[in-house]
């Protein structure tokens, strides 16, 4: 029985208790089960009883007493116990539980998919770095939450665009240009421009495919347009090696160049969001939590910054997503009232927008910090990150962390092979898994269903490592819910060590001189099982799960 099979039991038995006149409430709410801290109280526990007792007008013991009878009576429930205020405490038999092995192999891939997401479109936008240097570690972090939070999205149902958000239009890029152009001239770089080797790589590839780059008559355009190409080539690349792909890279530019910022600045003026005052046209950014109403139109009547983006999110919902995530760096605070105000001024819900912001990244070396790139002079960028640990580990490092909080990695502790450092952890446990399984077929224990017995499943430590593949679906479910997938990193730790323990206690494979009994076959199954919620759990953070270590 798993966690949700046991979440269902537990619904039909409150509506059941309403269609019998028991209890009246104007609607079940969704029931859920949790894994008890103490697992003296239980295999799982749930508070419905609570959850009931202000809508049933009734106290919650009550209900919990009520609703205990009810679900003894479930196949696969040992017994039912009411606590506290009101908690149901439930023991699953042994075979009920040990089922879960056979449904989790039986699922595969699918093992923790859902549909809470069915239907809902989602355009998530994240990274769209300035294509005027290497990506930094800020970008990096969003890299890998971004394509992990879209692979937990998908697992959810919903279907997901990964969008990049190409910056080729204002000032940064006329620096980058001019930097470009007097690195070619053997000029030093503007006091606004930027520096790096990567700046003197760009310049030679812009005059090795335009040698005449430098007497055309704007030299500057060239580097400005051959240079952006260039820069953004190599960030894709840079992407594409970190296992990051974009279904849509969408150019800043062509906003203000097809005229959609001037027809909608036509078109906001006459909104209620918009107010005139002071020779400029404001938007009412403030009834939208923002520090102060924002201008939107100048007063020289160009466009601030501002209309770009909001006709940027009146493309997206054209588009027909219905979800619009953006994912910002640490600094971009003021855009959640701002973008939720600029849906609002198209007259949109400003719920459809969701931005999540993200803290900064510090790596650390020898307990000290590393502040300075190679090539880029002044950041520390994905390249750098990869080429210290490798791509695997770099990804988890920056996923297993909530995204608002600043993070140190150490460098020396993701390339260590020991059990401190949380990649290695949970990749050597899917790599022993593999080992046990190649081992159990050397040895002749097939995973025959005839032979599968639950009930051998009777030490704690298969209870725990059971208990902890039921919770994986609720996990993945919770990570996209709270848009979390750093969830989904920590359970797999917890399953990892889970495991190790059974390993220590339980084998697959009989020792020397022993037959091939239906418990070796039985506990075969729960080893695969926990190759394939591994499996399935890295695979939603991008990170590979090696099959020898």
């Amino acid at each position: 029985m798993t966690p949700e099979e046991l979440s269902s039991a537990l619904a039909a038995c409150v509506q059941a208790a309403v269609d019998a006149g028991d209890l009246s409430v104007p609607t079940v709410p969704a029931v859920r089960v949790e894994r008890p801290k103490n697992r003296e109280h239980g295999d799982w526990a749930t508070n419905i009883a609570l959850q009931l007792a202000k809508p049933a007008g009734r106290p919650p013991r009550e209900i919990a007493t009520l609703l205990q009878g009810r679900l003894a009576e479930v196949a696969g429930v040992a017994s039912v116990d009411v606590a506290g205020p009101g908690f149901l405490n439930i023991v699953l038999d042994a075979a009920a539980a040990g089922e879960l092995a056979r449904t989790v192999v039986e699922a595969g891939t699918a093992f923790g998919t859902g549909t809470a997401m069915a239907g809902t479109r989602v355009n998530l936008e994240f990274v769209s770095a300035n294509p005027t240097g290497p990506i930094h570690l800020g970008g990096t972090r969003w890299a890998a939450v971004g394509d992990a939070l879209a692979r937990v999205f998908t697992a959810q149902g919903a279907d997901v665009a990964r969008e990049y958000y190409f910056n080729d239009h204002g000032a940064q890029i006329d620096r980058f240009a001019r930097s470009l152009l007097a690195r070619a001239q053997g000029e030093p770089a503007p006091a606004d421009g930027y520096g790096g080797e990567y700046i003197a790589e760009i310049a030679d590839q812009v005059l090795r495919l335009r040698p005449d780059a430098l007497a055309d008559p704007d030299p500057q355009e060239v580097f400005r347009k051959v240079g952006v190409t260039l820069m953004f080539d190599e960030i894709k690349r840079s992407l594409h090696q970190f296992g990051v792909d974009f279904d849509v890279y969408f150019h800043e530019d062509s906003l203000f160049t097809e005229g959609a910022v001037e027809t909608l600045l036509e078109q906001l003026k006459a909104s209620d969001t918009l107010y005139f005052a002071d020779g400029a046209w404001w938007l009412r950014s403030t009834d939208y939590g923002d520090d102060k109403d924002r201008v939107v139109i100048k007063s020289d009547g160009h466009a601030a910054y501002i209309a770009g983006d909001i006709a940027y999110f009146k493309d997206k919902r054209s588009r027909g997503f219905d979800l619009c995530l953006y994912l910002l760096g640490a600094d971009h605070h003021g855009y959640v009232a701002r973008l939720k105000a600029a849906a609002a001024a198209l007259g949109d819900d400003p719920d459809r927008v969701e931005v999540l912001i993200g803290q900064m990244v510090n790596l650390m070396r020898d307990g000290k910090p590393v502040r300075m790139s190679k090539r880029a002079g002044t950041v520390v960028t994905m390249e750098d990150l990869v080429e210290a640990v490798g791509v695997d580990a770099a990804r988890y490092a920056l996923t297993r962390y909530s995204v608002d909080s600043n993070i140190d990695i150490d460098l020396d502790l993701l390339v260590r092979h020991s059990n401190d450092n949380p990649v290695f952890y949970v990749q050597y446990a899917h790599a022993r898994t593999c080992a046990v399984g190649r081992n159990a077929d050397a040895a002749g224990v097939d995973r025959s269903a005839e032979a599968f017995d639950a009930s051998v499943f009777d030490h704690p430590t298969e209870s725990a490592l059971l208990a902890a593949l039921g919770q994986y679906p609720g996990v993945v479910a919770q990570a996209a819910q709270f848009r979390e997938p750093h969830r989904v990193a920590r359970h797999l730790e917890l399953l990892a060590g889970t495991y190790h323990r059974w390993y220590d206690v339980r084998r697959v494979t009989p020792l020397s001189g022993e037959e091939v009994t239906d418990t070796h076959r039985t506990r075969r199954w729960l080893n695969d099982a926990t190759r394939q919620v591994l499996a399935n759990g890295l695979g939603l953070l991008g990170v590979g799960a090696p099959e020898r270590m």
